[in-house]
């Protein structure tokens, strides 16, 4: 069993092509012993934005504070804000952009393979 407070968990600035003001946290991983997924934690600063891209597995996401827009393959904004629960489907081209003034926290559960 794991116990961890986000504010132990090293923070790592997003350096994927397309991304502004992103950082990402790795609280559980199979780093951990997880037999089945990671859960990362994305915080976009104000006017930030993860890089528009796809893959080739699901993720669930939980916004845990903030407010932004999920855009999807067709490039459209839905809106987005803390208590909002996202499903992105693999291969599905997608971006997170936070549209607040506050930072925007996305909890993102992956499969472990590809943390």
């Amino acid at each position: 069993m794991k116990i961890i407070s986000l504010n132990r968990v090293e923070k790592h600035k997003v350096h994927m092509d397309g991304a502004y003001k992103a950082w990402k946290q790795v609280p559980l991983s199979k780093n951990d012993g997880a037999p089945v997924y990671s859960y990362r934690v994305f915080t976009v600063e104000p006017g930030g934005y993860t890089p528009y891209h796809s893959h080739p597995y699901e993720h669930m996401n939980y916004i845990i504070e903030g407010e932004g827009a999920l855009v999807n393959e067709k490039g459209e904004e839905q809106p987005i804000k803390a208590g909002d629960f996202a499903l992105v489907m693999p291969d599905e081209k997608h971006q997170y952009r936070n549209k607040g003034n506050v930072p925007f926290k996305i909890i993102c559960g992956v499969p472990k393979e590809f943390e």
